[in-house]
C-alpha cells in the first residue's frame, strides 16, 4: 500500500510517525510526507522525532518532499494541513488519486468532507476528526503531550469502498481509532470544545488551565458551546444530552499549561490561521438559521481588533 500523510505538523506528524516506523520494517508499504521549510530539511537529513507520553521514536519516511510531484498514485493519504491551505493541497494532490484512493482529512471544522468531496469527487473520504495534543517542538520534532490521540472516522456517504488493510496498519502501529456509523457526532462534538476554548484561549493569552481558573472566560466558553451547540440541534446533528458539560470538562485531558493549536497559531502575527473555521463558521451559520451568536461575534471581535 502506498501511504501519503500531506502535512508532517503536530497531527501528520504523530500519525505519520507512527506509520513511517511501522513502515520501515514491513517493505510491502511504503509512505511519504510532504513537509515544508526547515522542518523538511531536518526530516530529510536526521528523520523525524517523534516525543509522545509513550516514548521517543525517529522514523524515516521513503520520501520527504515539499513536491507533490514527488509522491506515487496513492492509495491511501492523510491530509493533516490546516484549513486555509486545504484548497490549495486539494488541486496539486488530485493528480495522485483515484477512485479507490482512501483520504482521510484529519483538519478541524465541521465541513471538511464537503470541501475535500467537491475537488476529490471520485475518492473515498472518510468524514473523520481526532483529538491529541501534539505541536512542532523544533525542526524535525514533534512533541505529544496530552488528548486520548484517537481518530474517530465512518464511511464515505457517497461510496461504500474500504480497505480493511488500513485497519491493521493502524493496529500494528499503534494507532488508536474508532470507526462509528455517524462521525458526524464526534466532529461536531469535537467542534463545540475546539473552537470554543480556541477562540477563548486566543483572544485571552491563557493556557487552557489558565482559562478555567478565570470565571468570566469560563462564561465565553461555554455561552460559545451554547451557541455552536443551537445550531448543529437545527442541523440534525446527533449528539448527547450531556454534551455541553462534557465538552467543557474535556479541558482535563490535557496539561494545565496547553496552548490550543488556534492559540500557537493566533500568536503569529505574521502567519494565517483558523479564525474563519472557527467564528466565521459559526457566525455563518447563526445567520443562516436565525440563531443569536451574540458571544461568539464578541469573542470574534477581540480576536480580528
Amino acid at each position: 500500500m502506498k501511504i501519503g500523510v500531506i502535512g508532517i505538523g503536530g497531527v501528520g506528524g504523530y500519525f505519520g510517525g507512527k506509520l513511517a516506523s511501522l513502515i520501515e520494517k514491513d517493505n510491502t508499504h511504503n509512505i511519504h510526507f510532504i513537509a515544508r521549510n526547515e522542518h523538511l530539511r531536518a526530516i530529510q537529513k536526521n528523520g523525524l522525532i517523534i516525543d509522545t507520553d509513550e516514548k521517543v521514536f525517529t522514523c524515516h519516511p521513503d520520501t520527504a518532499s515539499d513536491q507533490f510531484d514527488d509522491l506515487p498514485q496513492l492509495d491511501f493519504c492523510l491530509i493533516c494541513v490546516k484549513s486555509y491551505d486545504l484548497d490549495n493541497v486539494l488541486i496539486q494532490l488530485k493528480p495522485k488519486v483515484n477512485k479507490n484512493t482512501m483520504i482521510l482529512p484529519l483538519l478541524n471544522g465541521v465541513d471538511i468532507y464537503t470541501r475535500v468531496k467537491s475537488v476529490l469527487n471520485e475518492c473515498v473520504v472518510f468524514p473523520s476528526c481526532v483529538y491529541v495534543g501534539t505541536h512542532i517542538e523544533k525542526p524535525g520534532t514533534i512533541t505529544q503531550r496530552g488528548g486520548n490521540g484517537i481518530i474517530h472516522f465512518g464511511k464515505d456517504p457517497d461510496n461504500d469502498f474500504i480497505n480493511p488493510e488500513i485497519f491493521t496498519l493502524f493496529d500494528e502501529s499503534g494507532i488508536k481509532y474508532n470507526w462509528t456509523d455517524n462521525p458526524y457526532t464526534e466532529i461536531w462534538s469535537k467542534f463545540l470544545f475546539i473552537a470554543s476554548y480556541g477562540m477563548v484561549t486566543a483572544f485571552s493569552n491563557k493556557t487552557i488551565g489558565e482559562v478555567v481558573d478565570t470565571p468570566q472566560l469560563v462564561l465565553y466558553v461555554k455561552n460559545i458551546m451554547k451557541e455552536i451547540h443551537e445550531i448543529a440541534v437545527r442541523k440534525n446533528i446527533q449528539l448527547p444530552e450531556t454534551i455541553l458539560e462534557d465538552s467543557f470538562m474535556k479541558w482535563k485531558k490535557f496539561p494545565y499549561d496547553t496552548k490550543t493549536s488556534f492559540q500557537r497559531d493566533f500568536e503569529k502575527k505574521d502567519k494565517p490561521d483558523e479564525r474563519d473555521i472557527f467564528g466565521g463558521t459559526i457566525i455563518r451559520m447563526g445567520k443562516e438559521f436565525g440563531i443569536s451568536v451574540k458571544t461568539t461575534e464578541e469573542v470574534y471581535g477581540f480576536i480580528n481588533a
